[in-house]
């Protein structure tokens, strides 16, 4: 059974920085599209940011481009989402993501999520 474990959200305040992880188990995932989606409180789930199976390529959604960097190990099996220059509008629930098909926007399997919170 595939299972998505994030870890390293918190409360911080603006400006500063988190690095949140995912371990993945349940299958190898080298060949998998892994990414990060959010939900903020009243608000839709919205794409964060995504990485190939191999690393090479990353996509992020415009308002983090320059402040979030994802990254993966695939021995270890884990992704990691690097924060930077924290917003408050960066609040919200932050989901692992990940795809078999190679898919960006749409992911087959997700974690349970982890609280990120930024304060003003």
């Amino acid at each position: 059974q595939v299972q998505l474990v994030e870890s390293g959200g918190g409360l911080v305040q603006a400006g500063a920085s988190l690095r949140l992880s995912c371990a993945a188990s349940g299958r190898t995932f080298s060949g998998y599209t892994m990414g990060w989606f959010r939900q903020a409180p009243g608000k839709e789930r919205e794409f964060v940011a995504a990485i190939n199976w191999s690393g090479a390529d990353t996509y992020g959604t415009r308002s983090v481009k320059a402040r979030f960097i994802i990254s993966r190990d695939n021995a270890k099996n884990t992704v990691s989402l690097q924060m930077n220059n924290l917003k408050p509008e960066d609040t919200a629930v932050y989901y692992c993501t990940a795809d078999p098909l190679g898919r960006v926007y749409v992911m087959d399997y997700w974690g349970k999520g982890t609280l990120v919170t930024v304060s003003s």
